[in-house]
């Protein structure tokens, strides 16, 4: 039983991480036959920006004339990765504000995101919110292929793939929207804790039954009691296995008004060094 991706969405800015953005998107639209749409969707520095009325006229034409710059540098690298052939690609943009709500709105048509992780190193005025990938996620619902600021990506994203294991619902999310990628990966790792999988009763549903019913063969790493420090150990696990891929939950909660993450979902976005498949 074969799942399959229609339609990616890839956030566009101005920072130098978009061209890998696109080609993520690229080599994965052309492995599944997938349509991407590239959208360009930043804060402009007119609104964002204070701004004076003693500054004159001048300076809101001068803002105008940055965003009109990062806008057209975004574009020049959409239309450079239109020199590859094989992918159906479309451009749009947002220019308003709020940028998370009127991108997590174009999110509910596509079936993954690419989105990248927040460098703060970044320039303050990139019109792009620290919180811009989990905000997304949580108000569209949307599964997103969250990629790291450093370093290169593989060559192929998903060849090796682990599997972050808890029988919540936001797991399970994220490992039916991975898949598509999953049945094509060379080597599944799951890792689970200590009391993730308790049936003895052999008819009832398991996560290793699901999925080998979508022709996933994995193999299981039990790591004993769950560690404080889970996204430290996520990372490093990862690593140790050689991962191109981590499949997880983005988990996090409400309060006053304001979603927060939880303490694993900040530290892999915060310090990942690998692409993530998270689902709220």
């Amino acid at each position: 039983m074969n799942a399959s991706l229609a339609q990616l969405l890839v956030h566009l800015d101005a920072s130098p991480q978009v061209a890998q953005r696109l080609k993520a998107a690229r080599q994965i639209a052309q492995a599944h036959g997938a349509a991407v749409t590239a959208l360009y969707a930043v804060t402009p520095n007119f609104v964002e920006l204070p701004f004076a009325p003693e500054l004159g006229p001048g300076a809101a034409a001068d803002l105008r004339e940055i965003d009109d710059e990062l806008q057209a540098s975004a574009r020049a690298t959409y239309e450079q990765s239109l020199t590859e052939s094989g992918v159906h690609m479309a451009w749009a943009e947002i220019r308003d504000d709020p940028v998370i709500a009127l991108f997590a709105q174009q999110a509910l048509y596509a079936d993954l995101l690419v989105l990248g992780q927040h460098d703060p190193s970044g320039a303050p005025s990139s019109g792009v919110p620290a919180d811009f990938a989990e905000s997304v996620m949580v108000a569209s619902g949307k599964p997103a292929l969250i990629l790291p600021y450093a370093g290169m990506l593989p060559a192929v994203i998903g060849e090796t793939a682990v599997i972050a294991w808890k029988a919540t619902r936001e797991a399970a999310l994220a490992i039916s929207a991975a898949m598509p990628l999953l049945q094509r990966a060379r080597r599944v790792h799951v890792l689970a804790w200590r009391g993730e999988e308790t049936a003895v009763d052999s008819n009832l549903l398991n996560l290793d039954g699901y999925l080998k019913l979508h022709g996933v063969e994995a193999v299981w790493h039990s790591q004993g009691d769950e560690p404080q420090a889970l996204g430290e150990l996520l990372l490093s696990r990862a690593c140790d296995l050689e991962a191109d891929l981590l499949v997880m939950g983005c988990y996090g909660h409400s309060r006053a008004r304001e979603w927060v993450l939880g303490g694993t979902s900040r530290t892999v976005l915060r310090s990942m060094t690998v692409p993530v498949l998270m689902a709220h």
